[in-house]
């Protein structure tokens, strides 16, 4: 199979879909991979690093587009990519197209297999590509949040460990799930007051457990919700329904609530977030006011700690890839988890969320494979 990695296009994206060590193992399988010339470069990756591991270097995003049986990717394709997709083509990246009825539309139309990284589920129905990057938005998400919090970028200046004789930052975690937890991780290293709410009690007895009673652990309802987000400095959504758009947990009423100056970073923005005021931002301009609170909701928080963030993406996404490359379509067969992956497959909607999101037919892949 011929396998290739683009330059990612979106604003500020510097990931990449794949490192030299994943083209090497594609390469001595017999495989072919070609990756746009500066692909790497905003990982820390030069093209050498690729050329040694056994790439063909070629010029532009068309000639990667126009010669790849399967497009390995971080972020869902951007318009100008729409033309360059090809039918039965293997589009193999983060989608979230419960949150974008054009790209779902777009995918449909070029009849292509669109596999996403967001929906492929092992059995006890965890989400092994979106864990990695899951771990660094939660991370990222109490970074951001504790400097858009600074007075100069808008917040009501507060620092989130206090001083002694001085409150403490206070930080409501909605969603107790990767990025519920790595968020919660970095609240408490920072020092901050952190409330923490989920309707998952087993997931509520872990964190209690091993915070030894730091984050106050709170059952998600809305009486509760409100409670926690009206008085809070920092509010983190991480609330996630694999595959389908988040719910809306907080209203534009709540946020009116919040003191002017407080700071919500949604994590969940890429499915349509879990905050009713939120919209995607980008890494250029990453926050805007509602009732004087900044949103923060850049959609690709990872892309700006790139080095990082690829290496830890790459290795997940590499074993499906092996296997896609190795087998082709007989890998969905083969691999449940990866076929929950398939949201479009040559014309077709396969991914009953997204269906659902835009009140489109759905099949299931076993209908039309």
């Amino acid at each position: 199979m011929i396998v290739g990695v683009p330059k990612e296009i979106k604003v500020r994206e510097y990931r990449v879909g794949m490192v030299p060590a994943g083209v090497k193992q594609l390469v001595d399988r017999g495989h072919k991979v070609l990756v746009e010339n500066g692909a790497g470069m905003g990982s820390g990756i030069g093209d050498e690093a690729y050329r040694a591991a056994g790439a063909e270097l070629v010029k532009d995003i068309q000639t990667v587009y126009q010669r790849a049986d399967m497009v390995v990717k971080v972020k869902e394709p951007i318009e100008p990519e729409y033309g360059l997709i090809r039918e039965n083509q293997i589009i193999y990246t983060y989608l979230h197209l419960a949150a974008d009825a054009t790209l779902t539309k777009k995918l449909l139309e070029r009849k292509c297999v669109a596999v996403a990284y967001e929906t492929i589920q092992l059995p006890d129905g965890s989400l092994p590509l979106l864990k990695p990057m899951s771990e660094v938005a939660g991370r990222m998400s109490i970074q951001v949040g504790a400097a858009t919090l600074e007075k100069e970028h808008g917040g009501k200046g507060i620092l989130l460990g206090g001083v002694p004789g001085v409150r403490r930052g206070r930080i409501t975690i909605l969603g107790a799930g990767v990025v519920g937890l790595n968020a919660c991780k970095m609240a408490v290293g920072q020092g901050a007051e952190v409330s923490i709410l989920d309707v998952n009690l087993k997931t509520l007895n872990y964190i209690d457990d091993i915070f030894q009673g730091r984050v106050q652990t709170l059952f998600s309802d809305p009486e509760t919700i409100a409670r926690s987000v009206s008085r809070a400095d920092l509010v983190v959504g991480a609330v996630l329904i694999p595959g389908a758009k988040a719910p809306k947990l907080v209203s534009r009423g709540l946020i009116s609530q919040m003191e002017a100056g407080s700071v919500v970073v949604d994590v969940a923005v890429d499915q349509g977030g879990c905050i009713e005021t939120v919209h995607p931002t980008t890494h250029d301009n990453p926050t805007y006011l509602v009732d004087g609170v900044v949103h923060y909701c850049v959609a690709n928080m990872p892309g700006a700690v790139a080095q990082t963030s690829t290496f830890a993406l790459t290795n997940t996404t590499i074993g499906y890839a092996l296997r896609l490359a190795d087998q082709g379509i007989d890998a969905l067969r083969k691999d449940p988890a990866l076929a929950l992956g398939v949201n479009c497959f040559k014309g077709t909607l396969t991914c009953r969320p997204v269906a659902e999101a835009h009140h489109l037919p759905y099949k299931a892949l076993t209908e039309v494979m």
